[in-house]
């Protein structure tokens, strides 16, 4: 038995009994150009009036997997099989004959203290066997959290891997002219629901970056021409400005057990790194060089910092111990580097990079080495990590007086790349941790 409990959700998750993991379905996702497996999601049934909510969730789990770009949903005109529920057993070879590998079948029911049943099942077709089941209890206004939590099961269990559809995502929300445009910081789920706002722009907002442990982000805030590092916790709405500090403050980035951030400061034409201890604020400086030093991101053992320098005459990636020594270069292609983020994952480090005025989006191997470029575009920048390493979200601007950035994802293969819908232009993106 398992309990989620964030903000307005208090979910009851429960499994059955499944067979046996040999010979069972599993997705290998460890290859370049992922086949998309088909798999079947009919409506959940809904018992009363749960109905719509049923359907609802349906569409939701729908559209994570597919985004995905790991799973090809079949058109459900294509069902040979109806009117299945939680307690149902497949008529396997039906769904066979439309070509599905996996399916899912489930019931959302009302309970008489108000809260909802939701039951679900996932099947491998050939095999003819049950691979997972699980129940949830919840209030009815939490159904599309649980559509997201349902969405993460099927996605581990067919992938082997951690799913990352539980999750939200923080961002700069721009309006106005292109010349004067209002910043806010807010906060959406990783699908582009629940958008909310958590500043009201008074100030210019930029870089907000996610704790890794905890729901809290830190930004940078300009008040007056004097930029000023915050925390801001994402669950009671408290705001905490981290210190005064001499010259400008840039790229705030949490270490990654969340008790200190790493940033750069500007002092006269240089910047370099500092790293500050959130519990006592006690400053320790770990570059410093004549060079402009910034954008610095822990791997995910805090062993090692990754940042972007001029030192070398043009910007370029460095990785150093964490304590500031072993600086060495890694990347020496044509170009370019910056904004560096090392995966959660630790084996790969995501950057931008311009060459003859392309902006790329890529990826490359801690040493230096493996060199990937995933997408590119007029103007790509400032990618950010899913929680599980296998998607990177960033933003993408358009040209001319009409045009803005807004936000997109790519995986790592480079082929499913999809823009992500918010109400307005939008940049800066950053994943959360996995809700809990």
């Amino acid at each position: 038995m398992r309990c989620f409990a964030g903000g307005a959700l208090a979910l009851l998750a429960s499994s059955f009994v499944t067979q046996p993991a040999f010979a069972l379905l599993e997705l290998d996702i460890t290859q370049g150009n992922v086949q998309p497996m088909p798999i079947a999601l009919p409506f959940l049934a809904g018992v009363g009036t749960q109905t719509g909510m049923a359907e609802d969730i349906s569409n939701v789990i729908w559209a994570d997997l597919q985004r995905s770009g790991l799973f090809a949903p079949i058109d459900r005109q294509a069902y040979i099989q109806k009117g299945m529920n939680a307690n149902s057993m497949p008529r396997f070879g039906d769904w066979r004959t439309i070509g599905s590998q996996a399916l899912v079948s489930g019931s959302i029911v009302a309970q008489p203290d108000g809260q909802i049943k939701a039951e679900f099942r996932l099947w491998d077709v050939f095999a003819g066997q049950q691979l997972i089941g699980q129940q949830f209890f919840t209030r009815p206004d939490n159904w599309r959290r649980l559509a997201h939590i349902i969405a993460d099961s099927i996605y581990q269990r067919l992938t082997g891997e951690k799913g990352y559809f539980d999750t939200r995502i923080v961002f700069i929300d721009e309006t106005g002219p292109k010349d004067k445009r209002r910043k806010r910081l807010a906060i959406m789920d990783q699908d582009g629901a629940n958008v909310r706002y958590l500043t009201r722009g008074d100030n210019l907002v930029l870089t907000p970056r996610f704790s890794p442990v905890r729901q809290e982000v830190t930004y940078m805030s300009y008040q007056g021409q004097n930029p000023q590092v915050y925390l801001f916790n994402i669950e009671t709405g408290q705001r905490e400005m981290l210190g005064h500090f001499p010259g400008m403050t840039f790229a705030p980035r949490f270490s990654p057990d969340g008790q200190s951030v790493i940033m750069s400061l500007q002092q006269g034409s240089n910047a370099n790194l500092f790293l500050m201890d959130l519990r006592s604020r006690r400053t320790t400086r770990l570059t410093n060089t004549p060079a402009i030093d910034t954008s610095p991101s822990f791997s995910p053992d805090g062993r090692q910092v990754v940042f972007e320098s001029d030192r070398g005459g043009t910007q370029q990636l460095y990785v150093m111990n964490s304590d500031g020594s072993n600086a060495h270069r890694i990347s020496f292609g044509p170009g370019r580097y910056s904004t560096p983020v090392w995966s959660p994952r630790g084996d790969l480090i995501a950057f931008t990079k311009v060459n003859q005025g392309r902006f790329m989006i890529g990826v490359m191997r801690p040493d230096g080495k493996g060199e990937r470029i995933l997408t590119e575009g007029y103007h790509n920048e400032g990618p950010a990590w899913a929680p599980n390493g296998r998607v990177l979200i960033f933003f993408r601007d358009t040209p001319g007086e009409k045009g803005g950035p807004k936000v997109w994802t790519v995986d790592l293969t480079g082929y499913n790349e999809r823009e992500l819908q918010t109400p307005g232009f939008a940049s800066d993106p950053a994943w959360s941790p996995v809700l809990e």
